[in-house]
């Protein structure tokens, strides 16, 4: 480095010569233009319709509140109390025990968005403005936010269930006429549920109506907002051409299906004649009219859902805030008892949550995949129904606690007898026979309850219990007495044929024993029917098998070496 430095003409730190290529600032020569020019097209012209002015005393903004829009992600927040909290005329909007409810004049009941998913709590505020989502009094037609069709040239046949079109009529679907009926009977208008339903249905008839639509995909879906205001339109027009509506019910409604039926029923007028799992079938009754039918205005939109109490609370129902935090930490730790699957069938979840809580204080269910207003609704139905106490909704899991007031379903059963010896000589019972307290050899008797009682001995002469003679016996031979009993009445159970019979005592008996195969219901089983006798709604539709002979099961054999010995 130091010889470099030395010659003469050589600078290290001097600055690198200028490009050439590049033109200095100082340059005087103008920029060369660019080859090809960007062209500049003109502005496009207003259309004929952006032109015409709008006149000076038109308002831009509409009068009716059913005209604006407002963001589902707003703010808004107004607490409200029971009673009317906006009205226009005789249409108001009700807070009230079913939540959110929508009055207007002539109407058969109040409306509501959902009428089975509608929480039994009062809410605490809405988040929007409280008018009703219905179509304003002052329009001609229903508002879509379309302008409206221009008149078709086609004239559309119009007919009802009373005045069914011809057979074979071009451009109308096939009509199922009012009915079934008995022989001699004729259709008659009715206006009230009784009327319109007329005389029960027998099993042939709900057969009939049923079978047709077991494979039929034409059905009403109803999902996580139950049976909404919409629907009740929509099954009229199912019931506009055939007498059975299948409803097929998934996700959280399936949870109480009970209420689901409830409802639809209280709300449509109708009858369910036939339910599988979440499959209903809605009868539309023997008189039922469409053109005298409710009509019921459509809701336009989906009112926002009100803000209800918070289902968990960081000191539960008698529980601190560190015992709480106890139970959830424990809960993490804890199997479920079940994983719920999206839109599944969750008929069986409340007796699964009560028969898990008699081995463990804490349930936890596995909701992962779920939509998390899908297990909060499934949670709140749960905390109602079993009852329990909601603890946490982490990881997208439903964490309960059966409570401090929590009681067993299956209770120790009150002592009937109770044995006290007083000789040293060894007290026996009889079967069929009670000894007086005053004999020697004879056990006290102390009767808790008569009707239990006579229970205990109608099983024993029926040899469905075991009665033994020698009341001190040791652990192995009363289990072989056990084990031998056990069997024997396994075979005495499954060594007959089977018989199909209805709830009640005096119920009628559906027998296999005819030459041809044929059913034949008794005359006593109308008895038992449901209000309007559509009878038991759980059974099959296809053609029982005659009953297997006696004497050719395995459980035969064992019956003869038992008696043999």
């Amino acid at each position: 480095m130091a010889i470099f430095a030395t010659l003469p003409g050589l600078n290290l730190f001097s600055s690198p010569p200028s490009n050439p290529r590049l033109p200095s600032p100082s340059d005087p020569t103008p920029k060369p233009s660019t080859p090809i020019p960007i062209p500049r097209y003109p502005k496009p012209l207003k259309s004929q319709k952006s032109i015409t002015k709008r006149p000076p005393n038109e308002s831009t903004t509409t009068t009716s509140p059913a005209f604006k829009t407002f963001h589902r992600r707003t703010k808004y927040y107004k607490p409200v109390s029971d009673g009317v909290i906006s009205s226009e005329g005789d249409r108001s909007v009700i807070i009230g025990e079913s939540g959110v409810s929508y009055l207007l004049p002539g109407a058969p009941f109040e409306f509501q968005f959902s009428y089975s998913e509608t929480p039994k709590v009062k809410p605490l505020a809405i988040r929007e403005p409280a008018f009703l989502p219905f179509t304003p009094p002052t329009m001609p037609r229903p508002w879509t936010g379309k302008a409206p069709l221009k008149k078709s040239k086609k004239n559309i046949p119009l007919f009802d269930s009373f005045n069914p079109p011809p057979v074979g009529m071009k451009g109308v679907k096939q009509v199922e006429m009012p009915g079934p009926f008995p022989l001699g009977r004729f259709p008659k208008e009715g206006m009230t549920r009784e009327e319109i339903l007329g005389e029960r249905l027998t099993r042939e008839e709900v057969r009939m109506l049923v079978k047709p639509h077991l494979s039929h995909n034409r059905q009403v879906n109803l999902g996580r907002d139950g049976l909404t205001h919409n629907m009740l339109e929509l099954i009229h027009e199912h019931w506009k051409r055939q007498r059975i509506c299948k409803v097929r019910c998934r996700g959280v409604p399936t949870v109480d299906m009970d209420n689901v039926c409830y409802h639809l029923e209280e709300k449509t007028g109708g009858k369910i004649i036939h339910r599988v799992g979440g499959v209903l079938y809605l009868f539309r009754g023997r008189n039922y009219n469409y053109r005298t039918r409710p009509q019921y205005p459509v809701m336009l939109w989906k009112p926002a859902t009100p803000v209800y109490p918070k289902l968990i609370q960081e000191a539960p129902e008698g529980l601190t805030k560190f015992e709480a935090a106890n139970m959830i930490k424990k809960g993490k730790n804890l199997l479920p008892i079940c994983k719920l699957a999206k839109n599944g069938i969750y008929m069986t979840l409340v007796k699964d949550v009560r028969d898990a809580f008699e081995g463990s204080p804490l349930v936890k269910i596995d909701c992962r995949g779920m939509h998390a207003s899908d297990y909060k609704k499934i949670g709140a139905k749960l905390k109602e129904l079993v009852p329990c106490v909601l603890l946490s909704f982490d990881d997208e899991q439903i964490l309960t606690w059966r409570g401090k007031e929590w009681k067993s379903m299956y209770p120790e059963a009150p002592p009937s007898v109770s044995v006290s010896n007083h000789s040293n000589d060894s007290a026996s019972l009889n079967s069929g026979e009670l000894y007086s307290a005053n004999e020697r050899l004879v056990p006290e008797l102390e009767i808790s309850s008569p009707k239990f009682l006579s229970r205990w001995k109608r099983a024993i002469e029926s040899s469905k219990a075991l009665l033994l003679d020698e009341i001190e016996l040791g652990p192995d031979e009363l289990l072989e007495k056990v084990e031998a009993f056990a069997v024997t009445l396994q075979a005495a159970e499954h060594s007959y044929p089977a018989l199909i019979v209805s709830s009640g005592e005096s119920a009628g008996i559906l027998n296999t024993d005819n030459e041809d195969g044929s059913e034949t219901l008794s005359d006593d089983d109308d008895e038992d029917d449901s209000e309007y006798g559509y009878g038991d709604q759980d059974y099959s539709f296809e053609e029982l098998e005659s009953s297997i002979p006696k004497g050719s099961l395995p459980v035969d054999v064992i019956v003869e070496q038992l008696t043999l010995e």
